[in-house]
């Protein structure tokens, strides 16, 4: 018997951004077309609390996010914890900069979205806005990414300005971070942690592909990572 896992959609829910729309109809698809059942909690950032008891945490789009911290924090739990996490988005900047902060030791460092005045900036405004386009991926082989798309490169659907300063990027893999695919300029798009159940994040957004009626494998993976934690943690008596 299949668990219904408990999926934290920690973001700062609105009818007007596209993906808040579209996420809990994916969700229905995959109870409809793959058996995967989640049960979606709304969490927003400046209301993220203790997160125990969820099977997975998705750090949804919609920046500037009303509380910085309680999107960093929500990353932090879920990777130091073990629950599978994804991020798309905002949710890929505030998985760096967390990883950032807590790991690699720059306490300080910045978005500029957030802080545009801080002295050492972790995110910054794009070179051309990505804002409604869609791009190749080129992604690494070998990698969560690749077994997930299963294709070395795909075009994915956009809606952001803002990513990694690519000045840091040495540091952020020097201390366990993968990146696992870029765009044509050589700049990250999906990063992930090796040594997680489940931790992907993407700078577009896997929730606007296509008409919403047949979900992207990144959710589906994420889906399906959801769900075995919910199976893992009933068998365990957790």
């Amino acid at each position: 018997m299949t668990q219904t896992a408990r999926v934290a959609l920690v973001g700062d829910r609105s009818d007007g951004v596209r993906s808040h729309v579209r996420i809990p109809k994916l969700f229905e698809r995959l109870a409809e077309r793959d058996g995967l059942e989640l049960d979606a909690y709304w969490i927003p950032t400046d209301a993220v609390g203790d997160l125990t008891g969820f099977d997975a945490v998705w750090l949804v789009p919609g920046s500037p996010y009303r509380s910085e911290a309680g999107a960093v924090d929500t990353v932090r739990a879920a990777r130091e914890n073990g629950v599978p996490f994804l991020g798309t988005c905002a949710g890929f900047q505030h998985a760096l900069l967390e990883f950032a902060r807590n790991v690699c030791g720059l306490g300080g460092i910045g978005h500029a979205e957030n802080a545009p005045d801080a002295d050492e900036r972790l995110i910054v405004p794009l070179a051309c806005s990505l804002v409604g386009h869609e791009g190749a991926v080129d992604v690494t082989p070998g990698t969560l990414a690749a077994r997930i798309l299963g294709a070395e490169r795909s075009v994915e659907r956009y809606h952001c300005s803002y990513g990694l300063d690519s000045r840091h990027l040495e540091t952020l893999v020097a201390h366990g971070l993968v990146f696992s695919g870029f765009d044509g300029d050589g700049d990250a798009r999906i990063v992930e942690l090796p040594d997680h159940p489940f931790f992907l994040a993407t700078l577009f957004q896997p929730e606007l592909a296509g008409d919403g009626t047949r979900p992207h494998p990144v959710v589906q993976a994420f889906a399906r990572a959801a769900v075995a934690h919910a199976n893992l943690s009933i068998h365990s008596g957790h």
